[in-house]
Parts: C-alpha cells; sequence; structure tokens
C-alpha cells in the first residue's frame, strides 16, 4: 500500500492546525481513535493537543469507536474473514473488548460464513478424508473462524481440536 509522506507541522501547539487534520483524515475514511492519534502524532502534533482535538471530535459525534468497528466487521466479513482474526485487528487499532465484542455479536452469522467461505474454496462437497478436512480446517481457521465455526462449516463428524 502507497502511503503519503508524513509532513512535519510547523508549529506542533497549533490547535486549528491539528483540528483542520484530523478533519482531513476523517474525509478520507473512518478512523479509529487512537488511529487517529497515532496518525496526528506522526505528523509531529503534540501527544496532549492530539488528544484534547480527538475528544472535542468523540464528543461532538464525529469520531466513533463503536460506528469504526461496526463498519470493519461489515466490510471484513464480506471479504470472508471470522470473528478471530477480525477481532484481533480491532485490538491492535487499540479499541477496546467492549466495543469489540458488540461488534462482532452485531455481526453476521459466523457459523453461515464459515460454510459460504468453505464452499467458495473448495466447492459444495463435504470433505471425504482426514487430510481434506484438515486442510480445510486450516484454512477456515486462518481466516480466522474458530473450532465451533470450523466444526459447523465441515459437517457434524468433524472434530478440528
Amino acid at each position: 500500500m502507497r502511503r503519503a509522506k508524513t509532513r512535519k507541522v510547523e508549529d506542533p501547539t497549533d490547535r486549528e492546525a491539528a483540528r483542520s487534520a484530523s478533519v482531513a483524515l476523517l474525509a478520507r475514511r473512518d478512523f479509529a481513535s487512537t488511529e487517529l492519534c497515532r496518525n496526528l502524532e506522526e505528523q509531529g502534533f503534540d501527544v496532549a493537543l492530539v488528544a484534547e482535538v480527538v475528544a472535542e471530535l468523540v464528543d461532538g459525534r464525529v469520531l466513533q469507536d463503536a460506528r469504526y468497528a461496526e463498519n470493519y466487521v461489515a466490510y471484513h466479513a464480506d471479504r470472508g474473514q471470522g470473528p478471530v482474526r477480525i477481532g484481533a485487528d480491532l485490538k491492535g487499532l487499540g479499541l477496546d473488548t467492549e466495543t469489540i465484542d458488540a461488534a462482532l455479536s452485531g455481526g453476521p452469522d459466523w457459523r453461515a460464513l464459515a460454510r459460504e467461505v468453505r464452499i467458495r474454496r473448495f466447492g459444495l462437497a463435504e470433505p471425504k478424508t482426514w487430510a481434506e478436512k484438515g486442510k480445510q480446517a486450516r484454512f477456515l481457521q486462518y481466516r480466522g473462524f474458530s473450532g465451533e465455526h470450523i466444526r459447523s462449516a465441515l459437517g457434524p463428524d468433524c472434530d478440528v481440536d
């Protein structure tokens, strides 16, 4: 992914510059609050100022971690990723556990999604041999599905644990 050059700001304590930089970033895409803080700090803004500006944006409901998490879950679930992987990604972005759990519980039917992802990759026929089951289970595990979801997707006689 190509990243734009980060310009260092002339005055790291300029409140208006920090606010306009954050609004410019949010105009391009949605951010988690910690991600936006990190981005502004990389541009050279003062840490305390960044915290104040981000708090203002959160109070004004311009920046919402819950909305970001819901959109993130919907987008990545549409790409065939499971709740374990999505949750780990959101945790890495600095979101709290309650927000992540709420977004994941409001997501799709994870068992049905695991089944769809398996069918999309391997076809309608259920795996016959243990080697096929293992291959498909490892694929679904890599995509971020739990053992329960994998068992549901592979059929009733599969034990992946």
